[in-house]
Formats: structure tokens, C-alpha cells, sequence
């Protein structure tokens, strides 16, 4: 590391912008990713389940006396 010294003549370290050392970047660019990878999870999974979706209405015969106003013979 580079010593400098302000104008009252004491050395001050230099801090260098590495991406190990700076915890503001580091946390920063974790929070991304992490957002990143759960939101591209919960988009793949969305769109799993729409092509996989119930696809039709099969045309079902009901019993008469099994509906909400039954027929008897």
C-alpha cells in the first residue's frame, strides 16, 4: 500500500478498492445476486407450471342424481 501525508505532515494508508477488503461492494454486489437467483426461481418456476397447466375441459356426463337439483326416475 501507498502512504500518503495530509497537510499536517501524518502518513495515512491509502485504501485500495479490492473487491475482498471493501465489505460495502462485496455485500452489495451478494445482495444482487442472491436477489437475482431467487427471482429468476420464482420466474422459472411460474412459467413450469403455466406450460404444464391443465389444458381442456373434458366433457364429463354427470349423474342426474348426483346434481345440485337432482332428477329421479
Amino acid at each position: 500500500m501507498n502512504n500518503l501525508e495530509n497537510n499536517h505532515g501524518t502518513e495515512i494508508e491509502e485504501v485500495s478498492k479490492d473487491f475482498k477488503k471493501d465489505k460495502v461492494s462485496s455485500s452489495k454486489f451478494v445482495f444482487y445476486l442472491s436477489l437475482f437467483c431467487i427471482l429468476s426461481l420464482i420466474f422459472g418456476s411460474c412459467f413450469r407450471l403455466y406450460q404444464h397447466s391443465y389444458k381442456g375441459h373434458p366433457d364429463v356426463e354427470i349423474q342426474g342424481s348426483s346434481k345440485y337439483s337432482p332428477e329421479y326416475k
